[in-house]
């Protein structure tokens, strides 16, 4: 009687480990799925946040020319330092695209320009040129990551609202001090554009 008991105990068991051993496979291979699709999502913004500081450090560079070639003959050029004026930005799409493409994705559609906390910004939007892969959630394996970036341009020196662009001006970036003379100015002394401008990520 005993023997018979314990043979019978065994094969209901053998039943519910199956059971369980398949839900924990299943939850398994769950959880490599949502892995897969986190790994793809970081991946695009990854993509997207260095398409748009590409974006927004190529727009700078052409803002670095406005300035330079203003001081001494517009006397507007501390507009440029102000944000008042803004670049258009015409190498920012190829820039944006390049790093886009160097991250294996690809820029959707032109870059997207705005105001962003009143500084001018670029808004990449892109998508992975691969697929989140096979798992055993249903079109995985055809479904890309996409996301979104915006960098701004914010200017990093104060000066005196009431300074005359026609006379000497002081300008003071980040606790540095500067001085440009109109009447006496070379492009050249201009110094590195991180110093007059910063780019970073607006969300």
């Amino acid at each position: 009687m005993t023997a018979v008991h314990l043979r019978g105990d065994r094969g209901q068991t053998l039943p519910i480990y199956i059971w369980l051993t398949g839900i924990l496979l299943f939850a398994a291979f769950a959880c490599f799925a949502f892995a897969q699709a986190a790994s793809a999502r970081n991946g695009a913004q990854s993509a997207a946040d260095a398409a748009a500081l590409a974006a927004a450090q190529s727009a700078r560079d052409e803002l670095m020319d406005h300035l330079g070639a203003a001081i001494g003959t517009d006397d507007n050029w501390l507009d440029w330092l102000d944000g008042v004026q803004r670049p258009e930005g015409a190498g920012a799409d190829a820039a944006a695209q390049q790093l886009a493409a160097e991250n294996d994705s690809t820029l959707q559609g032109r870059l997207q320009l705005g105001m962003r906390n009143g500084y001018p910004g670029y808004q990449a939007s892109i998508q992975t040129n691969y697929t989140v892969g096979r798992s055993i959630i249903p079109g995985t394996e055809a479904k890309h990551a996409t996301a979104h970036a915006v960098a701004v341009i914010q200017p990093r020196c104060d000066f005196d609202p009431a300074a005359d662009p026609k006379k000497p001006v002081e300008l003071k970036c980040d606790g540095e001090t500067l001085n440009i003379d109109p009447g006496d100015f070379d492009p050249g002394d201009l110094p590195d554009a991180s110093v007059l401008f910063s780019v970073h990520l607006a969300e």
